[in-house]
């Protein structure tokens, strides 16, 4: 059983990685409006798709108290990893800001140790400051660097995302179902940005407005498999296969928009993902050791 949960876990979280990159082409093909806007268009409808789920199969809050502090905790992280990571779409190449929002499972499990007080080991210190080395590759910090502001943007993108999938973890393991989850975000979300929107709305032609509805849909997608993803299996079991959202927005890039990433980028890539596969070995084989352990 435990197994059968874990290849779903996978499962979910390939579809979530291509949904994503498919949200971040969209948003890209959006064009010249704000982040904020593009952010409120993409939750509405994931709100929209999470409330017809929740009617269908009945699913509600759980009435937990302890509960309600980690969702809105979820809620506010979450809408600042989307908002940094619809800045550094716009204006880094495809594949640059993915990879730097993809920093969000190194930053989860230094969020993990903070806030659910789980023990961080060596080999999982040492993944983190390899990662984090890996993205300065891809940031090039330099002082004349046009796109070190964004490029930082898009790794406070993948800082709040992490600390969001903590939250989410923490609340798949206390009862809360993933459709009130992504319900609550959303809707949250939404109301945060909605007086921005009132007051500095942009213009939009119906292609623009049908593009910000599949982004609307494609993260709707990505949403509800990464949280079952997260629901059905911990983070140190099934993020490393988050990192194949890289290839599809390094493709849907080169494709689309003839996007191809210098080569320190694709240093930091290989570094990235390195202390990915790294950390994922790791955990594998310390998970056997715990269940010869136990079966002992």
């Amino acid at each position: 059983m435990r197994m059968n949960q874990k290849y779903k876990g996978i499962i979910y979280i390939i579809i979530s990685a291509f949904c994503f990159a498919l949200m971040n082409m969209f948003v890209h093909l959006a064009g010249d409006l704000p982040s904020v806007q593009k952010s409120f268009f993409r939750n509405l409808v994931a709100f929209f798709f999470a409330v017809i789920i929740m009617a269908r199969k009945r699913i509600w809050f759980s009435g937990k108290k302890e509960n309600i502090a980690p969702l809105f905790y979820r809620a506010i992280f979450g809408t600042v990893g989307i908002l940094c990571n619809y800045y550094a779409v716009d204006h880094l190449v495809l594949a640059d800001a993915s990879m730097l929002n993809k920093m969000s499972p190194f930053f989860a499990v230094i969020f993990s140790y903070l806030i659910l007080k789980e023990r961080v080991k060596p080999v999982q210190a040492l993944a983190v400051g390899g990662a984090f080395i890996g993205s300065l590759f891809i940031i090039k910090p330099t002082v004349v660097g046009m796109d070190l502001f964004p490029a930082v943007i898009g790794l406070l993108g993948g800082l709040g995302a992490g600390i969001a999938y903590t939250f989410v973890r923490y609340l798949g393991e206390r009862g809360e179902k993933g459709p009130f989850i992504v319900c609550f975000f959303s809707g949250f979300s939404c109301l945060v940005t909605l007086p921005f929107l009132l007051f500095d709305y942009h213009y939009m032609s119906l292609s623009q407005i049908g593009i910000l509805l599949l982004a609307g849909l494609s993260a709707a997608g990505g949403q509800f498999s990464i949280t079952a993803a997260y629901c059905c299996a911990p983070a140190r079991e099934i993020s490393v296969y988050d990192y194949s959202q890289i290839i599809f927005s390094a493709t849907l890039g080169l494709i689309i928009f003839g996007q191809i990433p210098d080569w320190l980028s694709w240093v930091g890539y290989l570094v990235i993902c390195s202390m990915a596969v790294m950390m994922f070995l790791y955990n594998q084989k310390n998970d056997r050791v715990l269940k010869k352990e136990g079966e002992n």
